[in-house]
């Protein structure tokens, strides 16, 4: 694999004034930056006009919203087409830390043909709900996987090879919406990507510091319910490659989880 370069994406819906923020914190990181709207309809891309005189921004307008991965399929497509490698993947709505995009970057750099998933590291501001709830999916994808190494198959913050992310996105009309994060995942591990993961910190921003949420609980567990389901039947179908091909070639390069 040539050697990586990397751009950050930002896909985003309707997060508001936060939007510009997220994405000044991540042009402070001296980094490319590309955001995809998601059909938004609050105003918020037009509060990113003062950050457009930036030659190292561009922002997509897509027309109608159409899921985090549809606008992450998109950005992918634009990303390759401008000659970079790896996309780094950052929520919208400043969960994500910024100053830790060079140290994916500097790990895409050692490992090119690796995925960078952050391993959410969560404080007080984090609902039990979702934390609890994500060990479900957790448990899931590892089995999918005969436990590739996946520490957390939802986490936004994410470094892929943005051709290997390609090929997953074409062998499967699903992963276009809430789902984009595990199934990705799991595919990717499918693939025999290798996966490193990188303790991230997370901060859930209350509604006073702008915090939005697009999780919907019945309606997202629902869809992960099935993707599961769809997932099982094609992992039992790669069961004998999957346990014939050995470990994640990186798997000890990752910190130990705590």
């Amino acid at each position: 694999m040539p050697a990586s370069r990397p751009v950050v994406l930002i896909p985003s819906y309707n997060t508001g004034p936060i939007l510009p923020t997220t994405v000044a914190s991540a042009l402070a990181m001296d980094v490319t930056v590309r955001v995809v709207i998601d059909g938004s309809t609050d105003g918020s891309p037009d509060l990113l006009q003062p950050l457009l005189s930036d030659p190292r921004l561009k922002v997509t307008r897509l027309d109608k919203n159409a899921g985090k991965g549809s606008a992450v399929l998109h950005g992918v497509k634009a990303a390759l087409a401008e000659g970079f490698t790896h996309v780094l993947c950052m929520d919208a709505d400043g969960q994500h830390p910024p100053d830790l995009i060079p140290r994916y970057f500097e790990l895409s750099r050692l490992h090119p043909e690796a995925a960078v998933f952050g391993r959410p590291i969560f404080d007080a501001s984090a609902p039990a709900l979702r934390v609890n709830g994500r060990k479900v999916s957790n448990f899931w994808a590892n089995l999918e996987t005969l436990g590739w190494g996946i520490d957390d198959s939802l986490f936004g913050m994410r470094l892929y090879p943005a051709a290997e992310l390609l090929e997953v996105f074409g062998s499967t009309c699903f992963a276009r919406r809430f789902d984009f994060d595990p199934e990705v995942a799991v595919r990717l591990a499918w693939r025999g990507v290798p996966i490193l993961n990188q303790p991230t910190p997370v901060r859930y921003l209350s509604r006073e510091e702008g915090g939005i949420s697009q999780f919907r609980y019945l309606r997202d567990n629902a869809l992960l319910t099935w993707m599961h389901l769809r997932l099982l039947s094609g992992f039992l179908a790669r069961l004998p490659m999957l346990a014939l091909r050995g470990d994640n070639p990186l798997l000890s390069h990752s910190p130990p989880a705590s």
